[in-house]
């Protein structure tokens, strides 16, 4: 689920859109929209791997691992480039809250998650901590996890984690020595960056939205140097020069490369490298970045650092094959959410689907491909997901499949369905068995609570599942492969 994120003002009835993940923040595994392979006629051929020990080895190395955390950088200054919480903006230490779920004109996001509203917040820790304050969640579910600099999720309060009753911890940074109140849970971030990407659920119905907008109305974000005194929410800073309209990956990936290394020297002040990443220190430092100092660009030619940037993107873009396991034709990527020092699959995470939860949270099977490998096209063939009796996705929170078009939006349809889930009171066969109907026009009247709109092309399937059952997380249940049906049918006019 490659993540171009885009924030277009100037569309009407974008102003809700919202950063995420999702698809979110969820993870789409597969090669990123816009990296095809290299070698096909009329395009370069492959780059070749660079020499091991070389300048040109180092500074790919370092473009893969600084890769993440400048695309979480860009994305925060897209994010809070606003005076006031407006739709998917907030100024920071604020949050922006979704009201409803994204539809087919979104285009903030790739892979957006059509399940959950989400309340985003990006925090700055480095010097004052940051308490954050949740309702009673009551029986509905929720995740609200924190992610440092690096894009690792360092925690996860919950349903699952923190149970359903209001909380209040406070966000420290990686420097922070001072005591919090009696009562208040620590959690330390080991970058000053932070984002919180709270998701609460909703079926979708003005009735349910309504519930959530009253949740969301009450999470709130305090600096710990106010906590207990009166506090009113300053204006953010709106920079101008910021980019508002290109997609932020694409700023990321057209940056040239020895802005790029600047850029990630100054980032490394912040947001430090983990003791585990001392071997890659030393590699950046023979390419002109050492934390805490600017970059030397003496050691860096212009060059070798443009070859640098395409090798890496290309390895990023490439390591699809190698980011998780295939099962009956569907990618369950792993690791997610934390890496160590796995910078290639943190890097290639943070290109498909920036925001990726732990595994004992969401796990997010994608497929391009049907039952006999072949690739998903509904221009040509209706399909057929048959989960058996008591087969559906085993999980305590919630599962849906979601529609993606090639490049990972939502698609346009009669029925404005983006996702079957357990909410759409899914028809069974006599058998006990459940049919999801996959096709570009429909199965019938009385097979369409089961029909999942396909695009008369191309397309992507993208699984939730939100707090999976110990069978999803070790493999023992497996998804059921999507099968050609027939022919396709043709998609309404």
């Amino acid at each position: 689920m490659s993540l171009s994120r885009h924030f277009d003002r100037t569309q009407p009835g974008q102003s809700r859109r919202m950063l995420l993940a999702s698809g979110a923040a969820l993870l789409a595994v597969s090669t990123a929209p816009g990296c095809k392979p290299r070698g096909e006629a009329g395009k370069a051929p492959p780059a070749a791997a660079p020499k091991t020990g070389t300048v040109l080895a180092d500074a790919t190395d370092a473009y893969v691992y600084g890769y993440p955390l400048m695309t979480m950088e860009m994305t925060r200054r897209v994010s809070i480039n606003t005076a006031t919480p407006e739709g998917s903006h907030a100024p920071i230490n604020q949050f922006a809250n979704l009201r409803s779920y994204p539809d087919a004109t979104f285009r903030d996001v790739t892979a957006p998650n059509a399940d959950t509203l989400y309340s985003s917040a990006w925090l700055d820790v480095g010097a004052d901590p940051i308490v954050v304050q949740l309702p009673d969640m009551g029986s509905r579910y929720y995740l609200f996890p924190l992610l440092d600099g690096w894009t690792n999720v360092f925690q996860s309060p919950g349903k699952r984690t923190t149970g359903a009753g209001p909380q209040t911890f406070a966000v420290t940074g990686p420097k922070w020595t001072g005591t919090l109140p009696a009562g208040m849970t620590q959690y330390r971030s080991p970058t000053g960056m932070v984002w919180v990407l709270g998701r609460t659920y909703s079926t979708g119905t003005p009735q349910d939205y309504a519930q959530v907008h009253a949740l969301q109305d009450q999470y709130k974000l305090t600096p710990l140097s106010a906590w207990g005194k009166p506090y009113k929410r300053p204006k953010g800073v709106v920079d101008p020069n910021v980019d508002m309209k290109t997609p932020v990956r694409t700023q990321v990936e057209t940056m040239s490369a020895p802005n790029f290394f600047k850029r990630l020297a100054e980032l490394l002040r912040a947001n430090p490298p983990a003791a585990a990443d001392a071997p890659m220190v030393a590699q950046l430092a023979r390419v002109g970045i050492v934390p805490g100092q600017d970059f030397d660009a003496s050691k860096l030619d212009d060059a070798t650092a443009e070859q640098a940037k395409a090798a890496a993107l290309k390895r990023i873009s490439d390591h699809f094959s190698k980011a998780g396991k295939a099962v009956n034709g569907w990618t369950f990527a792993s690791p997610t959410g934390q890496y160590g020092t796995d910078y290639l699959q943190r890097a290639f995470v943070a290109q498909a689907g920036l925001g990726a939860n732990l595994p004992e949270d969401a796990i997010y099977p994608t497929t391009k491909v049907d039952s006999a490998g072949k690739p998903l096209d509904a221009a040509a063939n209706s399909y057929v997901i048959r989960f058996p009796k008591d087969g559906l996705p085993p999980v305590n929170g919630f599962w849906s499949i979601t529609m993606y078009d090639p490049q990972y939006f939502l698609v346009a349809n009669p029925l404005n369905r983006f996702t079957v889930s357990a909410r759409d009171k899914l028809q069974q066969n006599p058998d006990g068995s459940t049919d999801i109907y996959v096709q570009a026009g429909s199965p019938g009247k009385d097979k369409e609570s089961n029909w999942l709109p396909a695009p008369s092309g191309p397309f992507i399937l993208m699984a939730r599942t939100y707090w999976p059952k110990p069978a999803l997380v070790d493999g023992t249940y497996q998804l059921p492969p999507v099968q050609v049906a027939g022919p396709a049918a043709a998609a309404a006019q």
